[in-house]
């Protein structure tokens, strides 16, 4: 969490404003209080996706990699 002074938030408001769009707390402090958090205005910022999120949920056919293979071949000159 990043922590600037009121006087450096006031010159750099934009640059600031860039950072908390990006995902990163900004803190705006006066005499070194703490005063207020800056965020977007929809709140934190949503995780990444997380890979594997349906492991478990779906099953997989066991003949998933031979699904539409004459199709294909007969697509490609293949004889069947």
């Amino acid at each position: 969490m990043k922590t600037v002074d009121i006087h450096e938030a006031k010159t750099q408001l934009s640059r600031l404003v860039d950072e908390v769009v990006r995902g990163e707390a900004v803190v705006i402090a006066k005499a070194g209080r703490p005063l207020v958090q800056m965020m977007t205005v929809g709140g934190p910022p949503a995780p990444p996706a997380r890979l594997g999120l349906l492991s478990g949920q779906i099953q997989t056919p066991a003949d998933f990699d031979r699904i539409g293979e004459s199709e294909i071949e007969m697509m490609f000159g293949g004889q069947r």
